[in-house]
């Protein structure tokens, strides 16, 4: 039997897996959500404005930045509506902090994020619609989330930094 390591200096030296860490946000204005329709290694799909946490970014920060830049918009978080995991066909891994937000103020002049083809606004029935299209299945479920009011306060989630 192994031994794992004693200090949490030997912990960092450890070879961990770990799965993708992401955000999104589902923006409701008027009975539709924004998406992005977005180009994914040759695969155009739709999905939330979603993508991964940076180094020593909180996820709320993270949720707020990848709105803005993947569909021109400032957004105001309302709730967490939950943390989903997925497992893709190509294998890769996600944990998915998925926000509520209201939009707040649109920049239409500002560039998108690379891959990123247009934003829109679309009902419940027409992203159920869009099936194979969507990029993954949290894309309806977390719309679904948000019609079904499964609310969870944002401090549900806490960031907490290095003692100095």
């Amino acid at each position: 039997m192994s031994q794992l390591p004693q200090h949490s200096a030997e912990l960092d030296d450890v070879d961990i897996w770990r799965p993708h860490v992401t955000v999104a946000t589902v923006v409701p204005q008027d009975g539709r959500f924004l998406l992005v329709e977005e180009d994914v290694r040759g695969r155009i799909v739709l999905n939330q404005p979603a993508g991964h946490l940076d180094p020593d970014e909180t996820l709320h920060a993270a949720a707020l930045r990848e709105t803005l830049e993947e569909t021109g918009w400032e957004v105001t978080l309302t709730c967490l509506l939950g943390v989903q995991q997925w497992r893709s066909p190509s294998g890769r891994q996600f944990v998915r902090f998925t926000f509520g937000a209201e939009p707040a103020r649109h920049h239409p002049s500002r560039p998108l994020d690379d891959g990123i083809l247009r934003t829109l606004w679309l009902n419940r029935d027409e992203i159920a619609a869009a099936g194979a299209r969507l990029r993954s299945p949290m894309v309806l479920a977390s719309v679904d989330d948000w019609l079904t009011g499964r609310h969870l306060p944002l401090d549900a989630i806490r960031a907490f930094s290095a003692r100095p």
